[in-house]
């Protein structure tokens, strides 16, 4: 299975990825082995991750989240917490 996730960061930015185990990606951003811009923005929350059965469809679902405005995106990941 792979997941979409996003995480809130301790500027109030979100970041959203892809991943087969979500709580370890998380934890590796936490620790600055993750993607470049969470080097520079501390995660602090894992906000949402949506289960879906393969890495093509999260992905795709990926790109879809990103595509949100923000508020769009605080307004239905925030439902999930």
């Amino acid at each position: 299975m792979w997941y979409v996730y996003a995480l809130e960061c301790a500027d109030g930015s979100l970041y959203t990825g892809v991943s087969n185990n979500p709580e370890k990606r998380f934890l590796e951003h936490k620790d600055g082995k993750g993607g470049r811009y969470t080097r520079s923005h501390k995660p602090i929350k894992l906000l949402y991750q949506e289960e879906l059965p393969t890495h093509s469809k999260a992905l795709k679902r990926e790109s879809e989240i990103k595509s949100w405005s923000r508020e769009k995106k605080i307004k239905i990941l925030r439902l999930f917490t």
